[in-house]
């Protein structure tokens, strides 16, 4: 397979040195890609960069994951107005485990193929080399001109930003750039890939390189991801869309590809998943011919979740969202973990009541009409009831006599009631 014809069809190629396709076709290359270690997730923003690695593992070719933990103690002025909070070694170590664990679900890191993918630490390297090494083998390599030509810098100098830029963080491009010396000495890698909003970065490592050995270097960029509306990918109410299910259950995450606009979702099925160019033309075809179905969307959903979590995830999201919009049992209710539950009916009208009086038993009409405001009246609910159009965690409520208790409770502590197909309600007991 041809990598970068692969990226561009894609849609997932901005920018390419000169050279790197025919490098890549000659041999089997090894490339890189930083990752900043400040969570001890990845979120969303990250996968465009390790599917980038991951099909350049398809490709043939080999791939290796910088953690940038000693860039990730100094922060990386582009695209950022502030500087960030500086890391302890400790917190990065911590980082660092949590991430190679998550990127092992896209990466063979652990076969003894020639192109097995590889975890490195910048901090590693970086963590002995002197101030004063620093400035006689890598500053004087640069001039203040060449950095200050950089688009990451001059917007932190013309005004854009107000805060102007620490020497610190000036000195970013030049780790980044050595970092690429070091992994072409001791790893033999020759391309550095990133979004491109790291193009600045990645040229100065390429400079550097030329400079210190005379070596040729090779890189490319794939475009930052965009919302058709304009918002930021990976964005939500709440913050980022994490890989970890600590931060962004798979729920959650299975719903937010759910819901991308249809024109998200053609561009994001070619970068976000491994399926190939014939299968999602033919998805494409065939979600214009009937978009109110979500075909595109539904299978973008599913190929993530899958690949981020497991088929069992995904599974349960999809369970957990026909509860909401399609006709799921009781059985499928009675699975719900609290937290997925509470997700699902997120926003519907909450009501409490004491444990001790459902532990005794209450009258189902004085529950919903009187202890709750779930119908105005005893008479309206009785006839609801009576027409077969009332629910109890999902089950035909017709007995206006019989008692409701707490053994009714969904994980001991929710009731949940719903009039017709769509209007839900959740009684608390406290």
């Amino acid at each position: 397979m041809n990598f970068v014809e692969e990226l561009r069809w894609r849609g997932m190629l901005q920018d390419i040195m000169p050279g790197t396709e025919e490098q890549l076709k000659k041999e089997q290359t090894t490339a890189y890609v930083g990752i900043d270690p400040t969570a001890d997730s990845l979120h969303i923003g990250h996968l465009c960069g390790i599917m980038m690695l991951r099909h350049l593992q398809r490709c043939g070719h080999k791939p290796i994951a910088l953690i940038g933990g000693a860039t990730g103690m100094i922060g990386d002025p582009s695209g950022k107005s502030a500087e960030r909070n500086l890391l302890t070694e400790e917190t990065l170590r911590h980082n660092q485990e949590c991430i190679k664990k998550q990127l092992s679900k896209f990466l063979d890191f652990d076969s003894d193929a020639p192109n097995a993918a590889e975890l490195v630490n910048n901090y590693d390297w970086m963590k002995d080399f002197t101030f004063l090494d620093f400035a006689r083998e890598i500053g004087k390599l640069i001039t203040v001109n060449y950095m200050m030509a950089k688009d990451s810098v001059k917007k932190r100098f013309n005004g854009e930003y107000s805060q102007g830029m620490s020497f610190t963080e000036f000195t970013y491009q030049l780790l980044q750039g050595y970092d690429f010396v070091w992994l072409n000495e001791h790893k033999n890698c020759l391309m550095q890939m990133g979004g491109s909003d790291q193009w600045g970065n990645i040229t100065t490592g390429i400079e550097l390189m030329r400079k210190m050995n005379g070596k040729t270097a090779f890189a490319l960029t794939c475009p930052l991801i965009t919302k058709a509306d304009g918002g930021k990918f990976g964005k939500t109410e709440s913050g980022n869309i994490w890989l970890d299910r600590r931060y962004t259950s798979p729920y959650k995450f299975y719903q937010f590809w759910l819901n991308v606009s249809d024109q998200d979702a053609e561009k994001y099925i070619k970068i976000f998943t491994a399926l190939n160019k014939q299968e999602i033309d033919s998805l494409i075809a065939e979600h214009q011919q009937a978009p109110h179905l979500r075909l595109l969307q539904k299978r973008l959903a599913k190929e993530v979740t899958v690949m981020v979590h497991s088929e069992e995830d995904y599974n349960a999201a999809v369970e957990a969202s026909n509860i909401l919009f399609g006709n799921a049992t009781a059985e499928a209710l009675h699975k719900l973990d609290e937290e997925t539950f509470l997700q699902v009916f997120e926003g519907v009208p909450q009501f409490e009541v004491s444990k001790t009086e459902l532990d005794a038993g209450i009258q189902p009409l004085e529950l919903l009409a009187e202890r709750t405001q779930i119908f105005p009246s005893k008479g309206e609910a009785r006839k609801m009831m009576q027409a077969n159009g009332f629910s109890m965690n999902k089950e035909k409520l017709t007995d206006t006599f019989a008692p409701i208790t707490s053994a009714a409770l969904l994980n001991g502590k929710y009731l949940l009631f719903q009039k017709g197909k769509k209007n839900y309600y959740l009684v608390v007991a406290k």
